[in-house]
């Protein structure tokens, strides 16, 4: 597999997604932004871009009246 070139802040920001996802935790921004120490506005554009790049996908609340906004999931590197 080809391995997709990441700046030093999306790699931040997909390992911290991976992180929470590890630990059984839902990767909504908030808790994005306080794994990698980066406020929620700085978090848009590497979260983005990761979802460009394939890595990240957004989802939106699966609970209707429930909505905490998107949480963002990594797709497994194989």
């Amino acid at each position: 597999m080809q391995q997709v070139p990441l700046s030093e802040v999306e790699e931040r920001v997909y390992q911290a997604v991976s992180a929470l996802e590890a630990r059984g935790h839902v990767p909504y921004p908030d808790l994005i932004a306080e794994e990698t120490g980066l406020t929620e506005e700085e978090l848009r554009a590497p979260l983005h871009l990761l979802t460009e790049k394939n890595l990240l996908h957004r989802e939106d609340s699966p609970m209707a009246g429930l909505d905490f906004g998107p949480r963002w999931c990594a797709r497994q590197m194989a």
